[in-house]
């Protein structure tokens, strides 16, 4: 493999290009007309413009990127995480134009993109299921019929669905229809299937991955679990490794039972198996996503592999060259999503120019990111500007280091989720590890960190000024007046 076309954009496009090039691989980046200045264009060895900004009409489009593959003689493609790298047809396509496709088969992506026919595959494995249906619901008395034998509250979820979308809570019988259509109106208009099932509501649980490695020889490792559990409209925002509630005993029946959900698809690549689990540490199957995921870092810092070049060696055919028990957890990782976004505004995307921007360095701070300073955010796609992730040797030396890395992120020109992960390390509930999908939920309120921000920035302003009269002898007189004076100022 000497030429790889990297089928996405922005910092993961980057972050594969890097690990090619220390295996002196060399790029291709595609790119629409919006991205034409972005700095994936300008860091890989080539670069091709496929189309306007909109994504359907650019990194959408396969046939296009396998055309840019053959016209650049590259062997091979990685599709990142979205787009086009958890498309079955997109997949088959590679491997049948004669290129590698760095990722699973485009037949297990078939199993498991379809959240019905993985539960079906992976029930034959003895892994643990959320009380529900097996088979898309077509008729509505038949439906009610299953959700009261599971009894209520229910979800209805599509099954071609993610990021929350064509999903519904249905908390009695009579909510149930009108649900169902919803569901399926929304599923069909997203994903161009309008299949749904019901599960029985799990009401605030914990969201814990496992993250896979499988080679093509038949071996598959777990590399343990990341915490995923915060969350903004089914989407996550803080992510560790590992999770500061699971037992060494719970731990290794998870990461067998994910072990298993590979071996029901014949699983090879890099993929993660998302469980829910409840209070009791019950845990329960949820979905397996086929490519390596956004959190990915937190993992590759407590294991101490680089896995997109697992992906790399194992599309490749190379064996993993490593056993379960070569596997140990070293230390303890976390990483905050640093979204153009407004914590303050319910989370609502914010696009402008970054007039300000500098990343925080230092040991143990690792930021994955594809903006600099004076670059516009654009309104066509994810509002992500980069993942800030630490790591230290324990969970609370990686905690108070992301505070200190959050307060070192200069951005300014537009409002980021910075804030909100400054919240939610010092919250007594992150600290403590007691929290569940419903932090936010429970624990956030907009104004609390509008009294953040005016707190710290009092208590910067008191210490400049009490220095500043200290030099002059008037201590006391800043002592008494100066908040005053400063919060007149920023009224003003």
């Amino acid at each position: 493999m000497k030429k790889i076309v990297i089928a996405n954009r922005g910092e993961i496009a980057l972050r594969v290009m890097r690990t090619a090039k220390e295996m002196g691989i060399k790029t291709v980046a595609v790119f629409s007309e919006a991205d034409r200045k972005a700095l994936h264009v300008r860091y890989a060895d080539e670069a091709v413009c496929i189309g306007p900004p909109p994504s359907n009409q650019s990194y959408l489009l396969g046939d296009k990127i396998i055309e840019v593959a053959k016209n650049t003689g590259a062997d091979a493609i990685h599709p990142g995480y979205g787009f086009l790298s958890e498309n079955a047809h997109f997949a088959r396509k590679v491997k049948e134009a004669g290129l590698i496709f760095i990722g699973p088969s485009a037949e297990s992506m078939e199993i498991m993109g379809s959240k019905i026919g993985a539960k079906q595959a992976v029930s034959q494995f003895n892994v643990p299921l959320v009380p529900g249906t097996q088979e898309a619901l077509r008729d509505i008395i038949e439906a009610k019929n299953i959700a009261n034998s599971i009894g209520y509250p229910v979800l209805v979820k599509a099954s071609a669905g993610g990021g929350g979308k064509g999903m519904r809570i249905v908390n009695t019988e009579n909510e149930f229809e009108e649900a169902i259509k919803m569901a399926q109106s929304e599923a069909l208009a997203s994903f161009g299937d309008d299949a749904v099932f019901i599960e029985k509501f799990v009401g605030s649980p914990k969201h814990i991955e496992i993250q896979l490695l499988g080679d093509q020889h038949g071996n598959v490792v777990y590399l343990f679990e990341r915490e995923c559990s915060i969350q903004r409209r089914h989407q996550k925002l803080v992510e560790e490794a590992p999770s500061s509630c699971l037992t060494p005993e719970i731990r290794k029946k998870m990461g067998e039972a994910a072990v298993n959900v590979a071996k029901a698809s014949n699983y090879y690549g890099a993929g993660t198996v998302e469980f829910l689990v409840d209070e009791s540490l019950n845990f329960y199957f949820l979905e397996m996503n086929t490519r390596l995921q956004v959190e990915h870092p937190v993992t590759e810092q407590i294991v101490g592999l680089d896995l997109v070049k697992e992906q790399i060696r194992i599309a490749r055919g190379e064996k993993l060259g490593y056993t379960q028990d070569d596997l140990k957890i070293k230390g303890h990782a976390i990483e905050l999503r640093v979204c153009a976004e407004d914590p303050m505004n319910n989370f609502l995307p914010d696009i402008g120019k970054l007039i300000s921007y500098k990343t925080p360095q230092g040991y143990g701070v690792r930021v994955d990111d594809s903006f600099e300073e004076g670059m516009e955010i654009p309104i066509q796609y994810d509002p992500m500007i980069a993942k800030l992730i630490t790591f230290g040797s324990t969970r609370e030396e990686a905690r108070l280091r992301m505070i200190r890395a959050i307060h070192d992120y200069q951005i300014s020109g537009i409002e980021t989720t910075l804030s909100f992960g400054d919240f939610v390390m010092k919250h007594p509930a992150f600290i403590e590890g007691d929290f569940d999908t419903k932090f936010i939920e429970k624990y956030f309120q907009a104004d609390m960190l509008t009294k953040n921000i005016d707190e710290t920035a009092s208590v910067a302003a008191f210490s400049a000024g009490n220095l500043f009269f200290q030099q002059i002898g008037s201590h006391q007189e800043v002592k008494n007046a100066l908040p005053t004076n400063w919060q007149l100022k920023r009224k003003n």
